[in-house]
């Protein structure tokens, strides 16, 4: 059987948002809510994978990634 990752192992992203969502289309509004993000300065631990990356890159220019953790 293949070994598993723990939790602990997981690797991770530190977003946070850098520019409002007003005036923006629905879309991105939409994606930053589906990262957990809804005002200036507000930061989110997410697990790094392929889903949240393109995400992110689809809202580049209202998030920036802090840290990369893992």
């Amino acid at each position: 059987m293949a070994a598993k990752k723990s939790d602990a192992a997981k690797k991770t992203i530190v977003v946070k948002q850098i520019r409002s969502a007003a005036r923006r289309p629905a879309v991105q509004t939409a994606t930053l809510k589906g990262l957990g993000l809804n005002k200036l300065n507000r930061t989110r631990e997410l697990e790094d994978t392929p889903s949240v990356r393109g995400m992110v890159n689809s809202i580049s220019h209202l998030v920036v990634i802090v840290e990369e953790r893992g």
